[in-house]
């Protein structure tokens, strides 16, 4: 039995480091707001407790019919037609995130052989000072 071994690519060129580069930076920014979203679903979640909490102050302050009102208008209520913010994430994350992850890992795949930062290690590179403290290019090298 023989095996053939695939060549490994050469150096990317510096257009397609770019590419990856800066396809992975609008992920970093998904990311991001990927984040936000999850503060959004959290700070909603604490909201409704607080909202419940207040319809019990408020019965037992003796106002049962704003009690009631707190607890059927807005306790549990949706944010969005049919969605608890939950259900936001869910449908952001199969509709937009994991299919640009995704892509992200196979143009970097690609265009880098799976590595990541190539451009910036390449800035990196770039921008220190050789043999000065502070400008290691690994920590090994510290």
């Amino acid at each position: 039995m023989t095996h053939t071994t695939v060549p490994e690519p050469g150096p990317p060129d510096e257009t397609a480091v770019s590419a990856a580069g800066k396809l992975s930076e609008a992920l970093e920014t998904v990311e991001r707001a990927r984040g936000h979203l999850y503060s959004f679903h959290q700070l909603i979640g604490g909201a409704d407790f607080a909202a419940e909490e207040a319809a019990e102050l408020l019965a037992q302050a003796g106002h049962k019919a704003l009690a009631d009102e707190v607890m059927t208008e807005i306790v549990g209520r949706n944010v969005l037609p049919g969605r608890w913010t939950y259900q936001v994430v869910d449908d952001f994350d199969a509709t937009y995130y994991e299919p640009f992850r995704d892509l992200e890992r196979r143009v970097r795949d690609r265009l880098t052989g799976g590595r990541k930062h190539v451009y910036e290690a390449r800035l990196k590179e770039m921008r220190r000072t050789h043999g000065r403290p502070g400008h290691e290019a690994t920590p090994e090298d510290g």
